[in-house]
């Protein structure tokens, strides 16, 4: 009660340190007249959870936080310039530490707020307990650490809109099984997508647009489970929370009162729907959202990204992706947001897009299809003819270019692999039991016949009998005159 009333005169002093079992200090959004984060602070041993978020706070973050070594959720999520975080290697000491916030704000005019800048340490490698790091929106630069491998405990890692370079690391693979959000856009990484991430089983938003990522999309991110609508959820899942089955985000309940308190800060930031969108708490749980946008990706849409029935966004544009687009994206049935624009995509636009009944954003623009816009369904209350700007041998009501006859092709159901495999071998015992059929029917209404009909039985044996001697005479002709041949060839 005294830390409140301090807070809410503007004033913030040592006489907090008097509160000596105080474990949890709230300081978001306050304006203190107190200028710098106090020194101070970083004596409240007791302290597990301090939250200096949306502060008028400035200068230099005091290291002596470093002492905190009980803390376990520590948010300097900030609006404000003047807050400087410029050598976090003092976070190193926090070995309980779950929770760091160390991003700068989003907002409209997207200045870099949080003065957070150099290499992200190894030492981060080093805090056993941490499940969420937010380093977006600062000046960090160089490559991901590899102690950043020993961070499986990790489900949120977000370090978007920095100038990190270098490739995406091969070891985000199947040992970091916790991770539900790797949020990687608007830095400078390089190479291809490795197909290690697609063993990220947890992962529910995989965002690294504009980057400068080239080569085709890996088929095999098709089969990350968690953005599939899998029937069965007795796949296990390793979590800093104990083992538990993996399940749809929304019925994920296995975190304790205390990280249920971290999803209540979570913030993240996608592009959805054209538009940036910040999702919180159990929105963000929700959220299931692929987004390679704004890179150098090229080939074809890989046509088993439409197993991933579950996501709710999904953006490929500014690529240079070709081919045709998947006829079985009707499989997707929870999309409610698909760019695709701005590629070399060609052919017709699939008639199972109608059938995608939440769709609410569409862009196809400026590519190279062609054919009749499909009709029906959802895709008739997106009227806005940009949607499909720049592909001149489109034609459709919303279009200058009308149809003449056009015929639109069907959409088709594709399967997923094990479905396929079910089908193969059903198939195959169908047609060995046909097989059977017909020759089980085809010898007994011959020689069933036969059995009963006297006088065609005779005939049959009589005609058997004729065209078997006459084989025989046939062949001791031949022989014999062969015979003659090599002996008059021998004389």
């Amino acid at each position: 009660m005294a830390a409140k009333l301090l807070l809410a005169r503007g004033e913030l002093n040592s006489s907090l340190l008097r509160l000596r079992y105080l474990n949890h200090l709230d300081l978001s959004g306050i304006n203190s007249n107190h200028g710098r984060i106090p020194e101070f602070i970083g004596s409240i041993e007791q302290l597990r959870y301090l939250n200096l978020s949306f502060t008028n706070f400035h200068g230099m973050v005091p290291q002596q936080l470093g002492n905190l070594t009980k803390l376990e959720v520590l948010d300097l999520h900030n609006d404000y310039e003047s807050l400087v975080v410029d050598d976090i290697l003092w976070v190193s000491h926090l070995q309980s530490l779950k929770y760091l916030d160390l991003s700068g704000s989003m907002i409209a005019n997207e200045r870099v707020l949080m003065q957070l800048s150099g290499v992200i340490p190894s030492s981060l490698g080093s805090l056993p307990h941490l499940n969420t790091l937010h380093l977006n929106r600062n000046r960090l630069n160089g490559e991901l650490p590899q102690a950043l491998d020993y961070c499986t405990g990790l489900v949120i890692l977000d370090l978007g809109e920095n100038n990190l370079s270098g490739s995406i690391p091969t070891w985000f693979d199947e040992s970091f099984q916790s991770l539900l959000i790797l949020r990687l856009r608007e830095n400078r990484f390089v190479g291809s997508i490795p197909p290690q991430l697609c063993s990220l089983s947890g992962l529910t938003i995989l965002d690294m647009a504009v980057n400068n990522l080239t080569g085709a999309i890996p088929h095999c991110l098709g089969n990350m489970s968690s953005m599939i609508n899998l029937k069965q959820s007795n796949l296990k899942q390793s979590n800093p929370f104990g083992s538990v089955a993996v399940t749809p985000v929304q019925d994920i309940s296995f975190y304790s009162d205390l990280s249920s308190l971290y999803w209540d800060q979570q913030h993240v930031v996608e592009i959805l729907k054209g538009r940036y969108n910040e999702y919180t708490k159990i929105v963000l749980r929700l959220m299931v959202n692929l987004d390679l946008s704004s890179n150098f990706l090229n080939g074809s849409i890989p046509k088993e990204l439409s197993f991933l029935s579950r996501l709710h966004g999904l953006n490929l544009s500014y690529n240079h992706l070709s081919g045709n687009i998947p006829i079985c994206m009707g499989n997707m049935t929870s999309l409610e947001s698909l760019d695709l624009s701005n590629n070399h995509l060609s052919g017709t636009i699939p008639q199972g897009i109608s059938a995608l009944t939440s769709l609410a954003h569409l862009n196809l623009s400026q590519n190279d299809l062609m054919g009749q816009i499909p009709k029906g369904n959802q895709i008739q209350t997106l009227d806005d003819p940009s949607i499909y700007a720049g592909n001149p041998l489109l034609c459709g009501d919303l279009l200058r270019n009308k149809c003449l006859n056009a015929e639109t092709p069907q959409p088709q159901k594709i399967p997923h692999p094990e479905d396929t495999h079910e089908e193969d071998k059903l198939d195959r015992m169908l047609f060995y039991a046909i097989v059977m059929l017909g020759f089980a029917i085809g010898f007994w209404g011959f020689f069933g016949v036969l059995q009963f009909k006297k006088d065609w039985r005779r005939a049959y044996f009589i005609f058997a009998d004729q065209a078997a001697h006459k084989a025989y005479v046939a062949i001791v002709v031949k022989v014999a005159k062969l015979k003659r041949l090599r002996l008059l060839r021998s004389m």
